[in-house]
């Protein structure tokens, strides 16, 4: 699946997500950065060609933490939720800390529109994180 040639690049992280991620993959037993980095490329490559490979009618849950003191933020998710009227059901808002919010929200519509919310909400400046998972309306 990946070729043998390595390729050095250079990435530009905050220091408090490098402090984060090298506490990660010592806990993990890595050896190295690179290892802990391909593994973290790998996981996001399997997620992303499962997303891509989810069809039909859905039912979506998005979990998403972000910071609401980034201007703007709360603006474009509102906008965003009231766009897609047809295929947000509900949202839930959970204060986490001065800072963070975590918002889920539940949807049901066609694979593809879920997923465009999916990754819109990915997109916005000042989202920390975003989960999608997925099931068939009637299992």
């Amino acid at each position: 699946m990946f070729g043998s040639e390595l390729t050095r690049i250079g990435v530009s992280l905050p220091q408090s997500l490098l402090v984060r991620f090298d506490d990660i993959i010592s806990k993990r037993g890595y050896s190295s950065r690179s290892e802990g980095i391909r593994d973290a490329i790998r996981a996001y490559l399997n997620y992303y060609e499962w997303m891509e490979a989810v069809e039909g009618e859905r039912i979506g849950v998005i979990t998403m933490v972000y910071d609401h003191h980034k201007r703007g933020i709360l603006e474009e998710l509102t906008e965003l939720q009231h766009e897609e009227l047809k295929t947000i059901h509900t949202t839930m808002h959970i204060h986490l800390d001065v800072n963070n919010c975590l918002e889920v929200i539940i949807l049901k519509g066609d694979s593809h529109d879920v997923k465009r919310i999916a990754e819109t909400i990915m997109a916005l400046k000042g989202v920390k994180y975003v989960g999608l998972t997925t099931t068939v309306p009637n299992p």
